[in-house]
């Protein structure tokens, strides 16, 4: 039978579909060894075993068929934790992060303005990455995770039980209809923001992830004005509202923010250099 070392370089062919085959491949079969990546370096002598040897080249033969490694372990890391996913979610990216700091930032702030914790509203959860980040981190603040699916809303639930996250709430609808009036000191969303017809649709793991939690109407605005619109009724005065975009919709979306009566609106850039995400204030007061 095989070793670890003979099954990690029996991998190369994957080549052909990712830039990080071998970090693919190690995880791939640390994931079929149920060992952490570590233990691949420190046996690679270890012989597998049969039914391991063949469960490693199926995984191998579907990620050469572009699946996500993060499906095919069903694992990804954000923020400081890991999480569970699958195919009903879209899997957590880097930049994505952005958000999470920034609605940090903000939220103390205001924390700090008014006194006591906060009420913030995660729209679009489905791993739950971005709620749970901002609830680890902000253990007095109070969170409302939203989903439309309740494939992605169990798995969310799932992820928050098993990381012991208590302060999050979890309900079924679509973005600020289940919100109460004036409820929020913050609302984030990473909302679908690709246009039908987009050619990075087919490309990359995008073709594996759930197109309701990518495409939107409009040239993948739709959605973005719909919230920003259902903001100006959940926000409390001083509020703030945070938006992941695509990387060419800042402009648009900032102007969509400014006609519907936000306050400073500001465009933040990923690690790449590319304005990802933007935030803004609501300022005006509700009737009572």
């Amino acid at each position: 039978m095989a070793t670890i070392a003979e099954a990690l370089a029996g991998a190369s062919p994957l080549a052909s579909v990712s830039d990080s085959w071998r970090l693919d491949a190690e995880l791939l079969l640390a994931g079929v060894l149920g060992e952490r990546r570590e233990y691949l370096h420190t046996w690679p002598e270890r012989e597998l075993a049969q039914q391991q040897a063949r469960a490693f080249q199926d995984l191998l033969r579907r990620r050469q068929e572009g699946e996500p490694v993060a499906y095919l372990i069903g694992r990804k890391a954000f923020w400081d934790f890991e999480l569970s996913v699958n195919a009903n979610v879209l899997i957590p990216r880097p930049e994505t992060e952005l958000l999470v700091e920034r609605a940090l930032e903000l939220g103390d702030k205001r924390r700090d303005e008014q006194g006591g914790g906060l009420s913030v509203a995660d729209l679009g959860t489905g791993s739950g990455a971005i709620a749970i980040a901002v609830a680890r981190s902000r253990p007095d603040w109070q969170l409302v995770a939203v989903d439309l699916s309740e494939g992605a809303l169990d798995l969310a639930r799932a992820n928050a039980d098993a990381l012991a996250v208590p302060n999050i709430q979890f309900r079924l609808g679509s973005w600020c209809e289940v919100l109460a009036d004036a409820s929020c000191d913050l609302i984030i969303a990473n909302p679908p923001y690709v246009g039908s017809g987009d050619p990075h649709l087919v490309e990359g793991s995008l073709p594996f992830e759930p197109q309701m939690a990518l495409v939107a109407a409009e040239a993948g605005l739709a959605d973005l004005q719909a919230i920003t619109r259902q903001g100006t009724r959940c926000l409390k005065c001083g509020g703030w509202l945070l938006m992941e975009h695509g990387f060419n919709q800042s402009q648009a979306v900032r102007e969509l923010l400014t006609e519907m009566s936000y306050r400073h609106v500001e465009s933040r850039r990923d690690l790449a250099g590319v304005e990802r995400m933007v935030a803004a204030q609501w300022m005006e007061a509700h009737d009572a």
